[in-house]
């Protein structure tokens, strides 16, 4: 394990999820239906809560959040933390990093039962070693890095604290 390499500060981080907070509210304009932040269990529930405490100073819309839970590298079992009706909302999947879109796509599979009014995909950092159809909608930082570079997202006391590659 090599030296922690920041790409992102607590500070810069926050900025991000605002920013992408606001763009949600933008595009759900006019839109009433309830907004689902959906975040895969642990990082990804961070910020899927981090996006919704911002996105509730712009949009009057009902705004749940639920956590997803998978193993990561063998995604048979996909559990929500909350049993929902997702037909007819709008429902963002959040997670920290989308390195192949594996984790974002399987974590989709307990919506299919359902017909949402839209889905959505948030990442706070997108690499680009796509295997699987998933380019995220809200993307905090986008970057390339080799395949050998993981990405991990620290956070604390519910909040991200950084990003580094090592």
């Amino acid at each position: 394990m090599g030296e922690k390499r920041y790409i992102l500060n607590a500070e810069r981080a926050e900025q991000k999820l605002h920013r992408m907070a606001l763009e949600i509210a933008e595009n759900l304009s006019g839109d009433d239906a309830p907004l689902i932040l959906a975040g895969i269990r642990n990082n990804g529930t961070v910020i899927a809560e981090i996006v919704a405490d911002f996105a509730k100073r712009y949009l009057q819309n009902e705004i749940i959040v639920l956590s997803v839970s998978l193993d990561k590298q063998h995604p048979a079992e996909v559990l929500l933390s909350n049993e929902i009706d997702f037909t007819g909302k709008n429902v963002i999947v959040a997670d920290d990093v989308c390195n192949s879109g594996k984790t974002l796509l399987y974590s989709l599979k307990p919506l299919l039962s359902f017909h949402p009014k839209r889905i959505q995909t948030l990442v706070l950092v997108e690499r680009m070693h796509k295997y699987f159809p998933v380019k995220p909608d809200y993307t905090g930082l986008s970057i390339a890095t080799t395949s050998g570079d993981f990405i991990k997202v620290e956070v604390q006391d519910g909040k991200i604290t950084g990003a580094y590659i090592e």
